[in-house]
């Protein structure tokens, strides 16, 4: 049965809010406790490499990471709550590994948090401003793909990196992660992430033992007072707002439509733009629509009635705002952990989205040189005049897509 007609018989029923709690079900609760575990596992190594790469205290990164869950906790929350859609929200991972793998800004954190205020406020934009979504959405997508792949490219080094320098701390590690692969894809990171937790506890020396006790789980919040540069809004958050799109909210919108649920794109925008805009200042990255979540808690898995699915988006949305108060500790123990080790734990959660991305941003068989061109300069961690090669892969890869189709266009 067609969504449509699916809500068009509830719509009635909609009205009346307490039912609302005739609609949770078993199957939505478990899926979305299910979501929110493997989102939160697969991504928080990645949160906390980003935010540290550009200059951010322990602190700094246990205040990021918290108000970038609470931030997925209430986006998921609210959104499903008001479109009764499995409208799943995470916070930008790819976002998150571009800031990893990006050079830090003169400026140090307060430049970076600048940074992440101006993306947030162009996501804003974008959601009142349907043209210049259009404009986003006008990139070809293999360039998109090969500016997404060569922002990855860094971390997914990582764990042969690793595995070449600490490699009794990182082997257990990878091969949890493939047994998780070989039994299901969705398991693999959680696998990898309990893995990486006893490996801490067998392996670090002194102080595992007393970080329960010393740790707050709500962090102190740490206030940062931006710096704002025309540099850092065209090397951080032109390339974060692009990858942020790009990666996340354009796939996520395509997720939901492809489950036959009805999408009014601009409303999500401005409320996931509004919810990064006001977690921005305390160091956070966007949050925006999710693919991987909500392609579990759209289907068959979360309940036979697509009506009733947008609750496993609300069940993951309760389960983030409890799972970020764990931030406090959650960063304690990865700061115990070799570097190397975490950077690995991202390494590997990002493999997925890289070989996607790649396979993406060579699908056209005629139009090769322009996303390998993005993708080359993204991945390079060049600077031109002070701005990032994510910018500048764009730029190329943009005018070389164009001049073979102008080419192509006048020679047939």
């Amino acid at each position: 049965m067609l969504w449509s007609s699916v809500r068009s018989a509830r719509e009635p029923c909609l009205k009346n809010e307490p039912s609302m709690f005739r609609d949770l079900t078993f199957p939505a609760t478990y899926m979305g406790l299910l979501a929110a575990f493997v989102g939160y596992a697969a991504s928080f190594a990645i949160v906390l490499a980003g935010v540290k790469s550009m200059g951010a205290t322990d602190a700094q990164a246990a205040t990021g990471l918290f108000f970038a869950t609470i931030g997925m906790g209430i986006c998921s929350i609210w959104l499903p709550a008001v479109t009764r859609i499995p409208a799943a929200v995470a916070w930008s991972t790819p976002g998150a590994a571009f800031l990893a793998a990006t050079v830090a800004l003169p400026g140090g954190f307060s430049e970076a948090v600048g940074a992440l205020i101006c993306c947030a406020a162009l996501i804003v934009v974008t959601g009142f401003i349907p043209a210049l979504g259009r404009v986003v959405a006008a990139i070809p997508k293999p360039i998109a793909n090969g500016l997404l792949a060569g922002v990855l490219l860094k971390l997914c080094f990582a764990p042969a990196l690793a595995l070449g320098t600490i490699p009794l701390l990182v082997l257990p590690v990878l091969l949890a992660w493939l047994a998780g692969l070989a039994w299901n894809r969705l398991a693999a990171m959680p696998f990898a992430v309990i893995a990486f937790v006893i490996v801490l506890f067998l392996t670090v020396n002194g102080d595992t033992g007393t970080v329960g006790a010393e740790t707050q789980w709500l962090p102190a919040f740490t206030p940062v007072m931006p710096t704002f540069s025309i540099h850092s809004f065209v090397s951080v958050s032109l390339p974060l707002y692009l990858v942020t799109m790009a990666g996340q909210n354009i796939p996520g919108f395509a997720v939901l439509e492809l489950n036959k649920y009805p999408v009014n794109r601009q409303p999500l925008l401005q409320k996931t733009g509004l919810v990064s805009l006001l977690i921005a200042p305390f160091g956070s990255v966007p949050v925006n629509m999710s693919a991987i979540t909500a392609a579990m808690m759209a289907g068959e898995d979360a309940g036979r009635d697509p009506a009733g699915r947008y609750w496993a988006a609300i069940v993951s949305g309760i389960a983030y705002t409890l799972l970020a108060f764990a931030a406090g500790l959650v960063t304690s123990l990865a700061g115990l952990a070799p570097t190397d080790l975490i950077t690995a734990v991202a390494g590997l959660a990002l493999i997925p989205a890289f070989v996607n991305s790649v396979s993406a941003a060579f699908s056209d068989r005629e139009q090769l040189e322009a996303p390998a061109l993005t993708f080359l300069i993204a991945a390079s961690g060049m600077m031109l005049f002070g701005i990032s090669g994510a910018f500048w892969g764009v730029v190329a890869g943009s005018i070389v897509w164009v001049a073979k189709a102008v080419v192509k266009r006048h020679t047939t």
